[in-house]
């Protein structure tokens, strides 16, 4: 693994704790020195900051930010048969595959419910990826969550929907927060209900197979409370606001692969 980053760590943890792989299977290259301490110390791996040393294993997978692309593979030495995964957002696999000329490439976008367990991965195979190539990649994501085979086409939609997704609903829920308190509720309380309301509305709608307006006919009853609700939320534009936010954040991660 090239970044020991948030997301990288993610993966890290939840493939050591699943036994997918073993410490001594595992080496990350990572500039900060603190940081290095830290991974290290927590899940007692090889460190280095060395990226052509952890470049040289069966899998590498590469956790940096895009902008860091060229300087970081530029110097690394191609592999034969090394299967390349990339969580960079934005970047495209003609550049991935470009840098690791013959080498199998797999491109992902993750999202930070992965740092739980409870992320969803989209990935897209590169024109030498095989079938056990994908077969591994899914292992790995999975680890974190569910996984999702898309083509590289639909790879920005993602980022604009789920990638991006879980900062949308970040701010969806704060909003309820001070709602809560602006009706007169305890911020710890009005955070606690806001946060339940939205983990328990998830888990609703996937384990009952319910399409998300079957679930908001179920709770709006004729002159009721949530009704009235709605209607506000309608009348301030909050559906087409989401819509535009995804289709900024899809644009942005075009932008970003250029």
């Amino acid at each position: 693994m090239i970044g020991g980053g948030v997301m990288g760590e993610a993966l890290l943890s939840r493939l050591l704790a699943q036994e997918i792989y073993r410490p001594e299977q595992v080496i990350v290259s990572e500039p900060q020195a603190q940081r290095r301490e830290v991974l290290a110390e927590r899940y007692k791996i090889l460190v280095t900051p060395d990226n052509q040393a952890a470049s040289e294993t069966p899998i590498l997978l590469l956790a940096i930010k895009p902008q860091l692309f060229e300087v970081v593979t530029q110097p690394l030495s191609p592999r034969v048969g090394q299967l390349v995964l990339s969580i960079l957002a934005g970047l495209p696999l003609r550049r991935l595959e470009a840098a690791f000329p013959g080498q199998p490439v797999v491109r992902s976008m993750p999202n930070t419910p992965a740092t739980v367990g409870a992320g969803i991965t989209a990935i897209a195979a590169g024109s030498q990826a095989q079938h056990e190539h994908l077969a591994l990649a899914r292992q790995i994501f999975a680890a974190v969550g569910e996984v999702v085979e898309v083509p590289e086409s639909l790879l920005d939609a993602v980022t604009g929907l789920s990638g991006s997704g879980p900062g949308y609903l970040a701010v969806i829920v704060e909003a309820m927060i001070d709602g809560g308190v602006a009706v007169g509720l305890p911020r710890p309380i009005a955070t606690q209900l806001a946060v339940q309301t939205l983990r328990g509305t998830a888990e609703l709608l996937q384990a009952q197979n319910l399409h998300p307006a079957q679930l908001k006919d179920q709770v709006t009853s004729p002159g009721g409370t949530t009704i009235a609700g709605i209607a506000q939320l309608e009348q301030a534009g909050v559906r087409s606001a989401l819509i535009e936010a995804i289709r900024a954040a899809c644009r942005r991660s075009q932008e970003l692969g250029q």
